[in-house]
């Protein structure tokens, strides 16, 4: 079995192949793919992010979206962000959860990921900080609503647990949630 260094090699080739950038072979399906790994080894993977999204050698452009960055962003825009853990404290996590919820959805995600970048031929979206924005985003539903917007690129998802082509499963140990239009890259 390949260790994660090895896996991470592998995703760099195949991140500038042709097929990859073009969606060869998805059976017609969004270019969009999951890359696992186990939750413990988040420092490597951070490593391997602040590789790719620096490397001029590169033949694609990554573009990062980490979605715990634009999460903050949005509560700043919103004026809320700094009254999160006094509400968190006085009303309890059940509230504050709902009350972000009905502030801040997955079309908000887009808004500012578009403000960040807009990508075009050549790039690859990298989503990032999936395991920090839980549970207030939930991937599933983003990649959901990501695909009007974003079908004619790549989109890769660092995940920080388990995806077996029906199913992600954060840290390996929340429940399943369905999602079926993304493929597993390594």
């Amino acid at each position: 079995m390949e260790n994660l260094k090895e896996r991470l090699d592998r995703l760099r080739v195949q991140m500038q192949s042709r097929d990859f950038m073009e969606g060869k072979g998805l059976s017609y399906e969004v270019n969009f793919h999951i890359f696992c790994y186990e939750p413990k080894e988040e420092m490597t993977v951070q490593h391997f992010i602040d590789q790719v999204t620096t490397d001029q050698t590169m033949t694609c452009h990554v573009i990062e979206y980490n979605l715990y960055r634009i999460f903050a962003r949005i509560c700043e825009d919103l004026a809320i962000l700094d009254s999160i853990p006094e509400m968190e404290e006085a009303e309890g996590d059940d509230f504050l959860l709902e009350q972000l919820h009905s502030a801040i959805n997955e079309e908000e995600f887009i808004r500012v990921m578009r403000e960040i970048a807009q990508p075009q031929a050549g790039d690859v979206v990298l989503l990032t900080g999936v395991g920090d924005v839980f549970p207030y985003m939930r991937v599933h539903k983003l990649l959901e609503a990501m695909q009007p917007h974003f079908s004619k690129i790549p989109v890769l998802v660092m995940y920080p647990g388990h995806y077996d082509g029906n199913y992600v499963r954060l840290f390996n140990l929340l429940e399943p949630n369905p999602y079926y239009r993304a493929f597993n890259v390594i």
